[in-house]
């Protein structure tokens, strides 16, 4: 079926929406009409979900991250093409989506069905579940592009270690299993002490507390990791740069903590470390596809299931300022219908 086709037979669906209000916004669980629906040459019947940070700020409206209203929050979902124009789909295909600006610019994930652009797509990788897909999500692939960065820069698990920050939050928990699994020495970053013997779960061998991190940075200190995957920003991140040994690499995909960094170039022009910007939002769609067929063979299913919790679509308002005070472990995935 076309585009066209399904537009002849306009039909409501269960969505989050945000509205724009006289005093900030409203959030409510309604019914949205496909009539409303933006641009786009595939419309995927939404299976599951998750929650990221960037979806708590849209939610709670803490930050500006909603660029139009009304808006269908949500930067992900798995699902099942229902009407396509677009040559590399038809209906059936089962597709991921992460960024492309849904959820801010674009409606999101949030809704029992999305209309997007084909070219933003992923096929589902073979042996991977649409949950699996949520489970991992944003968070997750994120976690993969930033150890596929620290593996192009040359990094092998005899280099030594690779620091963990934020490592109980969702990219944390996910970058610790692969990078476990992958042989490295994983040193694990929380502020959550309680959440010690879970990242050991995971595979870290070392915790440290992020006070470690967040104190005021030195120019240089002593060189204790081969790398470091960062999802914290700021302080944290100027102190894992001046903590990396020569040559070694830090991946910065986050800024929980801010988007300053308040460090020095001591690490790069005397340690020759590199800070590598880890984007998934306009990455490239070979890139993707790469870093979704690492995730179905590089990460231990059993550990994916052990660090997932599941909710419904309608718990999704309850749920949002949780991860935002940090206080959600690992990741939540919501299942649409």
């Amino acid at each position: 079926m076309a585009i066209g086709d399904a537009e002849s037979s306009v039909a409501k669906f269960k969505a989050i929406v945000i509205e724009k209000a006289d005093k900030g916004q409203t959030v409510n669980l309604t019914e949205f009409d496909e009539a409303n629906f933006m641009d786009g040459d595939v419309t995927v019947r939404v299976r599951w979900s998750t929650i990221n940070y960037k979806d708590g700020l849209a939610i709670t409206g803490k930050a500006p991250v909603v660029r139009r209203f009304p808006m269908i929050p949500g930067i992900d979902f798995a699902g099942e093409i229902e009407a396509s124009s677009h040559p590399e789909w038809k209906p059936g295909d089962k597709v991921i989506l992460n960024g492309w600006g849904t959820g801010e610019t674009h409606l999101g994930a949030l809704a029992q069905k999305s209309r997007v652009k084909g070219q933003w797509l992923v096929r589902l990788p073979s042996g991977l579940s649409e949950r699996d897909a949520m489970a991992i999500g944003t968070a997750g692939y994120t976690a993969m592009l930033a150890v596929m960065a620290l593996e192009r820069h040359g990094l092998t698990p005899t280099d030594g270690a690779i620091l963990v920050t934020g490592a109980a939050g969702g990219v944390g928990s996910v970058a610790v299993a692969i990078l476990a699994k992958r042989g490295f020495t994983v040193a694990a970053s929380t502020g959550r002490v309680e959440e010690a013997e879970y990242l050991k779960s995971l595979g870290a061998t070392e915790i440290i507390h992020r006070a470690e991190l967040t104190g005021a940075p030195r120019p240089l200190n002593k060189e204790r990791f081969a790398g470091a995957i960062d999802s914290v920003g700021s302080t944290t991140l100027a102190n894992a740069l001046s903590m990396t040994k020569y040559g070694g690499a830090v991946a910065a995909c986050g800024l929980a903590g801010g988007m300053d960094l308040p460090g020095s170039v001591a690490p790069f022009i005397l340690r020759g470390v590199s800070l590598l910007g880890i984007d998934s939002v306009q990455c490239p769609i070979r890139v993707r596809t790469e870093a979704w067929q690492r995730l179905a063979s590089d990460l231990d299913r059993a550990k994916l299931a052990q660090i997932t919790r599941e909710i419904g679509l309608d718990e999704v308002i309850s749920v949002a300022g949780t991860i935002l005070e940090g206080r959600v472990r690992g990741r939540i995935v919501v299942k649409i219908e």
